[in-house]
């Protein structure tokens, strides 16, 4: 018999403690007809990838509310707050409104458990929440964000999605989805749908391969986004004049508000995904200028975020992601004419090592910070230590977020630019603590 809670984000908590196991794509959508199939009635956009997915669900987002659209949108994970996964028309849901598809979803899994039933695991419990939170407000597009893999992800469940989109793929979760980039590629593939467009990353030719593969062999038609597909102009401080290539190959110019060239490829998926939409699904319209500005006009955070002048936070947390935000992380420097602060940490289960050879390599690095997370998960002052181990760079070490935060904004120069970077848990330590630095102060 489950116990009741009065805070939803109490026993959500507790879940991953008894729940941990994943239904099959079967059970998702038997979950979901008791439900009433709230899926059937939406317009869906469905993102997976290893890296930018967030970001093109945000772009996505940016673009549709310009054009005066409401939009649901369900992603992961969250820094701060357990609410800022489920957005409507751009913003995290309220508390009432969150504490209400809680109890939904909790009253409809006890009636689940007494028929022999397993319960959701994490994942698949903030799933039907946002499919309920979207269900009564009735967006006119929704944009679901997988939380891991593809083929056999919650969200996947969701039937009869207007198109799918592929960002970059790259090695992580490796131990859950495969150990080459091809084994990769084709879980996140799993998410093409018979005869659905599909918009993806091509960079990488053996991804591409197998994700055209699965599109050919589903009949579905497909756009792939290339190195050709987009030109960078200039870039300035605080942002990039880029042309992207429409998905008929005309040119888009747009001016994006990052400085990070990746954000460039992920806003050109969501207008490829944008212009799909527009074509093919009656109730929705969208102007060029709309697209425009919802392309230039988005943030998102964390993304080669500046929250302070010369202090950026990035959630690159796998050696693919680590190695694209270094090279922004470079081309930032070279545009300001600085050298960097890195500020790092990293989980247990990820190859940290490779990270920091990777940015110490592209990086031009003369203090490296290193700081312990709260989470269990959190790599030990010491395996950090020893990965920055390198002569000439000076290393200093912080037993917490807010220690490593007041020395690192102590000691700020007009030399060097603060980037911090490591895991997604450190942005969420870190925008907490800039929180409470900005409530301490004003």
């Amino acid at each position: 018999m489950i116990k009741e809670y009065p805070c939803g984000e109490e026993y959500l908590e507790q879940i991953p403690v008894w729940a941990s196991k994943k239904h099959t794509i079967e059970d998702i959508r038997d979950f979901l007809t008791d439900m009433g199939d709230p899926d059937r009635t939406m317009t869906i956009v469905h993102v997976a990838g290893t890296n930018g997915k967030g970001s093109v669900c945000a772009y996505l987002e940016s673009i549709l509310l310009k054009a005066g659209y409401h939009t649901g949108t369900f992603i992961s994970p969250h820094l701060i707050d357990i609410r800022e996964r489920f957005r409507l028309d751009g913003q995290m849901v309220s508390q009432e409104a969150f504490q209400e598809s809680f109890q939904r979803i909790f009253s409809l899994t006890a009636k689940e458990m007494k028929l022999g039933r397993e319960h959701p695991s994490y994942f698949e419990f903030l799933f039907y929440m946002a499919m309920d939170l979207f269900h009564k407000t009735a967006p006119d597009v929704v944009i679901l964000e997988t939380g891991l893999g593809g083929t056999y992800d919650a969200t996947n469940g969701v039937r009869n999605p207007a198109v799918s989109a592929i960002t970059s793929i790259g090695l992580d979760h490796t131990q859950y989805l495969g150990e080459t980039v091809e084994e990769i590629a084709s879980q996140k593939a799993g998410i093409i749908r018979k005869r659905t467009p599909v918009v993806f990353d091509g960079r990488d030719g053996k991804a591409a391969a197998v994700i055209q593969a699965e599109a050919k062999r589903q009949e579905a038609p497909y756009w792939i986004f290339k190195d050709q597909s987009y030109k960078v102009l200039s870039w300035n401080s605080g942002g990039i004049q880029a042309v992207l290539k429409t998905i008929d190959g005309q040119d888009f110019p747009v001016e994006i508000s990052t400085e990070a060239e990746y954000q460039i490829r992920n806003g050109g998926l969501a207008l490829w995904a944008a212009e799909i939409l527009n074509k093919q699904c009656p109730n929705i319209s969208l102007t060029e200028e709309q697209i425009r500005q919802g392309l230039e006009s988005m943030k998102w955070p964390a993304r080669m975020e500046e929250v302070l002048p010369g202090v950026f936070l990035d959630g690159a947390h796998n050696p693919h992601g680590i190695r694209e935000f270094a090279k922004a992380a470079k081309k930032i420097c070279q545009i300001r004419g600085k050298r960097a602060v890195l500020l790092f940490s990293a989980v247990g289960d990820k190859d940290h090592g490779k990270m920091a050879r990777l940015l110490l390599s592209s990086l031009p690095v003369d203090e490296a910070v290193l700081v312990r997370l709260k989470s269990e998960r959190g790599l030990n002052l010491g395996d950090l230590s020893e990965d920055f181990n390198r002569p000439g760079l000076c290393c200093r070490e912080f037993d917490s977020v807010p220690e490593a935060m007041d020395a690192l904004l102590q000691g700020r120069d007009e030399e060097h630019l603060i980037f911090c970077a490591g895991s997604l848990y450190l942005m969420g330590e870190l925008k907490a603590e800039l929180r409470r630095l900005k409530n301490d102060r004003f």
